[in-house]
């Protein structure tokens, strides 16, 4: 906290005019390309990277919904399906051509994003999940035409397994892709830190308009208390910015012409004239968009995971095929070989591979956001459980970051509530973030505040107004050096305390006479005692930095019971604090909000950026906390843990299946009776997908509400 020695200078400020105090600017979201980025833009978006490159999530949703329309009369009108279930397929003159000619349409129709990233895999030498589904369909659709014109006598009726494979593949990665996208929508919201339209100076006065319209030299007026435009330089006023969502830090700073300012920033308390500096892709929105963009590309350990057990499901499905119709042929069944093999690959087909870790990662991320936990990067979502020490900037993170008033103490003049009034009553017209919380702190003890006149700032010094016919002033040190003034020995043994721990100490000056002070300092937030015990009780340490003196930390750390603290940290050495933690072989995450976080936030092996905080401190973050509770922590910590759990468990079974399933299917216990029919093979592949997504599912039990950690 600082001293409260600048006030409201936007009364007697002729070079800005009257009018510009009038009216505040909308606020609300800002798009640099002049339109609102919506859901649909999201949909659209075509993915650069990985197996979904050229892709776009309307692209899988839209092949999706019609393949699913089509499956329907496959499926009904298959004999293997309806001799399986037991009904009569109605016949009618072109019955049985239905499967074939629908089911066609879905191979090429839908199978296409398949059969394309199948032949690049084969291209690049590099199988995976595309070629081995490539591989499914193309057998299925292969041996269903060989059946349907009857040639050879074999019954490989495989068009409705055909059509249900396409589209489960086709949700699966329809929700992969959401889950790829999911942090665009969440991120840009954070572009409401800027306003969405500007007022820009003309020759005849002001003009409203679109930030996208804006353009370097261009100079708007930004009234007090509004939100900067654009990044720029203070052409004329003077006003306290708060540069909060810059810096990270509470404290406002006075800014004047000449003064370079950041677009976001809040002047709190006059107007002020600014010319353009910065616009469209140098703009701070600008690099809150490239982040989403790098986060949309991120990869994740499990689905890597994921696309090698693909990899290595190809090369096992296409050596038991080989081997199958070898087997059989050379046992006098050329029949059975073509069938057993047929069924062999078409079994091997990932199903629930395919789902395994999209559905995972798609409920996560919707429950992760319903907590207040936008996640960037799938990474650090899965080292989140591994964590050993949580490292919290004090400021804006374990504190609120704005001013509330802590003490009160009368020289014996007046009670302290008799104080207080008095004190609010002559900041009741400043906007000052420190005069905010004095009136605040009266009205809610529901103190009368007495009717103030002529209120004027002290440049440097505080505040001054005539309360009931005496002269009133409220400032710091400055304003009683400036005066002159002894301050009483019991008011100044009252107020050490308060100097000791770093609250600020503003002094309540009547007709000269020191009558009282009032102490304002950074508030700790009430639910950082439940983050740090909940951190503790599972196992994981909680360390504090801060650039404040050593007795402001250590009296934050003694009330929350912080682990470690470190204190006085120049801005740019917090980093190498979190490289000392690591040095020590403890995987560390680093919680910040502003600039001169960011650093530290790229070092840790987790960095979460609160949402209130900088872009440049999300652009080093792998997760944004939406809110500033943090114990939304808590909420990642038991999230990684508990779907990293069901990849595993989903992996395990998606790819265990394969392993029995197929030799299962190959026949190598038809000696024994055993055998798996091809109309068995599919229902048991369809019900290894049904038992993958319903665990995935039980992700929805786990408890992220911030407010129910424990």
């Amino acid at each position: 906290m600082e001293e409260h020695t600048r006030h409201d200078n936007h009364r007697g400020h002729a070079p800005v005019s009257e009018a510009d105090h009038a009216g505040h600017a909308n606020h609300g979201q800002a798009m640099p390309t002049g339109h609102a980025h919506t859901a649909l833009d999201d949909e659209h978006a075509v993915h650069q990277h990985g197996q979904h490159a050229g892709h776009s999530t309307a692209m899988f949703k839209n092949k999706f919904w019609l393949s699913l329309l089509l499956s329907v009369p496959v499926v009904y009108f298959s004999p293997m399906f309806g001799h399986l279930l037991g009904y009569h397929i109605p016949s009618f003159p072109g019955a049985a051509w239905i499967p074939p000619v629908l089911g066609t349409v879905i191979f090429f129709y839908g199978g296409q994003p398949f059969l394309k990233g199948g032949l690049n895999e084969l291209k690049s030498r590099q199988p995976g999940m595309m070629l081995l589904i490539s591989l499914a369909i193309t057998v299925a659709f292969g041996a269903s035409w060989i059946t349907t014109l009857g040639i050879g006598g074999f019954n490989l009726d495989f068009w409705w397994e055909l059509a249900l494979l396409v589209v489960i593949m086709l949700l699966g990665h329809w929700i992969e892709m959401r889950a790829l996208g999911s942090a665009r929508g969440a991120l840009d919201a954070l572009a409401e830190l800027l306003p969405d339209e500007a007022e820009r100076v003309t020759g005849d006065g002001t003009e409203i308009v679109s930030l996208a319209d804006l353009a370097v030299d261009d100079i708007v007026l930004v009234r007090s208390g509004a939100r900067l435009p654009a990044d720029g330089e203070i052409t004329d006023g003077q006003a306290e910015l708060d540069e909060s969502m810059i810096t990270g830090e509470s404290k406002t700073v006075a800014r004047g012409p000449g003064d370079k300012v950041v677009a976001g920033t809040v002047a709190t308390d006059s107007a002020l004239r600014v010319r353009v500096a910065a616009v469209g892709p140098d703009t701070a929105l600008a690099g809150i968009q490239r982040l989403v963009a790098e986060a949309q590309a991120s990869s994740s350990k499990a689905q890597a995971l994921a696309d090698k057990a693909a990899a290595l499901l190809f090369y096992f499905a296409l050596a038991a095929g080989i081997i199958t119709f070898v087997a059989w042929v050379l046992l006098g069944h050329p029949d059975e070989a073509v069938i057993r093999t047929v069924t062999v690959l078409v079994i091997a087909c990932p199903h629930a591979l395919g789902l395994a870790i999209p559905l995972v990662i798609a409920i996560s991320t919707e429950q992760a956001a319903r907590a207040g936990v936008l996640i960037k990067n799938r990474i650090a979502l899965e080292r989140m459980r591994t964590i050993d020490v949580v490292l919290f900037d004090k400021t804006g993170t374990l504190t609120k970051g704005q001013p509330a008033l802590t003490g009160v103490a009368s020289a014996g003049e007046l009670t302290d509530d008799e104080l207080l009034a008095l004190a609010a009553a002559v900041e009741a017209d400043s906007e000052h973030p420190s005069a905010r919380a004095i009136v605040t702190a009266a009205r809610e003890r529901g103190l009368g505040i007495p009717a103030a006149a002529g209120f004027a700032s002290l440049t440097g010094r505080g505040v001054t107004a005539d309360v009931g016919g005496s002269a009133v002033a409220v400032g710091g040190p400055n304003l009683i050096a400036a005066e002159g003034l002894q301050i009483p020995a019991g008011l100044q043994e009252k107020t050490r305390a308060w100097i000791d721990r770093g609250a600020s100490v503003l002094h309540v000056v009547r007709e000269g006479s020191v009558i009282g002070a009032v102490s304002v300092e950074d508030e700790i937030r009430p639910e950082s005692r439940q983050a740090v015990t909940a951190l503790q009780n599972r196992g994981i340490k909680v360390a504090m930095i801060t650039g404040d003196a050593q007795q402001v930390a250590d009296a934050v750390a003694a009330e929350l019971d912080i682990d470690e603290v470190f204190a006085q940290v120049l801005p740019q050495d917090k980093d190498k604090k979190v490289g000392e933690l690591q040095a020590r072989g403890l995987k560390t995450a680093m919680v910040g909000d502003g600039v001169n976080d960011s650093p530290a936030l790229a070092r840790a092996d987790v960095g979460i950026a609160i949402g209130a905080g900088t872009d440049v401190a999300m652009e080093s973050a792998g997760v944004v906390l939406a809110g500033n509770d943090p114990r939304a922590v808590l909420s990642m910590v038991d999230l990684s843990r508990a779907s990293y759990r069901k990849m595993i468990q989903n992996l395990l079974w998606a790819t265990g299946y394969n392993i029995i399933a197929v030799p299962l299917a190959a026949g190598v216990l038809a000696f024994a009776g055993v055998a798996i029919s091809p109309a068995a093979a599919a229902v048991l592949m369809s019900v290894s997908t049904i038992v993958v997504a319903l665990n995935a599912q039980l992700l929805r039990r786990v408890k992220l509400n911030p407010e129910q950690v424990r």
